[in-house]
């Protein structure tokens, strides 16, 4: 999947989004730092614990740069800037039950918008999976000869290198 480069200066409005979810009775806002616990248990459950891992650094960023996304009260879809790498967004994931209803559009604009208030003036999507998605939501566009990216060379699961067996 390739990286992809988002102008930060040409990011719609947030207020709007974050009311029109509301109205729609979702809340998103940033996460706080004693949710961290209940966030990584969802974000394991359903995304991977890769994920669960990578936005744990979120919440070390004053403020957090993890969104989450609320209905009533429970919580079903998350978003994470400044994580992996600098100027870059992601993870991000949403509850099956409330795709195709605007959170995750909402929360990327929302992390997005924190990457802008860093001060960045374009943000990184690392290993974009839907291209589509983000090229009508942010006028995000392909970074050429950006695959395999910082993704590159992952640790493999469940596999163990002869040379980490045990010899007793």
């Amino acid at each position: 999947m390739p990286d992809m480069l988002v102008p930060l200066l040409k990011l719609p409005p947030l207020p709007p989004i974050i009311e029109s979810m509301r109205e729609s009775g979702v809340v998103i806002r940033r996460a706080l730092p004693h949710e961290s616990g209940l966030i990584r248990a969802f974000v394991d459950q359903n995304f991977g614990t890769f994920w669960a891992d990578e936005i744990a650094v979120g919440y070390a960023n004053k403020p957090t740069s993890v969104f989450i996304a609320l209905r009533g009260g429970h919580l079903v879809g998350f978003g994470a800037y400044e994580c992996t790498h600098r100027g870059f967004f992601g993870p991000t994931g949403v509850a099956e039950s409330e795709r195709g209803r605007g959170v995750g559009k909402a929360l990327l604009i929302a992390c997005l918008w924190g990457l802008r208030e860093m001060g960045y003036a374009y943000g990184v999507i690392g290993g974009a999976g839907p291209v589509d998605f983000y090229a009508k939501s942010v006028n995000a566009t392909v970074i050429p000869d950006s695959v395999p990216g910082i993704y590159a060379d992952p640790i493999r699961r469940g596999e163990q290198h002869p040379s980490q067996e045990r010899r007793d």
